[in-house]
């Protein structure tokens, strides 16, 4: 995470409908997520309530949630994006 200049990091999801998500990073605050597929109308939300959040507070808030019995769902795969985001930017530093 570099603070001030954006950054913009893709994530291949698994076992969701939506195959990727790309974020858009300011130091520790997103500006923006993109969808790959999935549900359009719950994405979108997601969307709207995630961007100006702290990328640690998304984690915490939808890390874990489920889809039904597939063990994780677009929420968790945003986290899941996010906490390897952050760990290839500590590595990067």
């Amino acid at each position: 995470m570099t603070d001030g200049k954006e950054e913009v990091f893709q994530y291949r999801t698994s076992g969701t409908c939506s195959q990727m998500i790309g974020v858009s990073i300011t130091g520790n605050i997103i500006n923006d997520v993109e969808f790959l597929g999935g549900c359009q109308g719950n994405l979108t939300g997601i969307r709207s309530l995630v961007r100006g959040m702290s990328v640690d507070e998304v984690i915490e808030r939808l890390s874990g949630i489920q889809c039904g019995n597939k063990g994780t769902s677009c929420p968790d795969q945003l986290a899941q994006c996010l906490i390897e985001y952050k760990n290839r930017s500590a590595v990067a530093k």
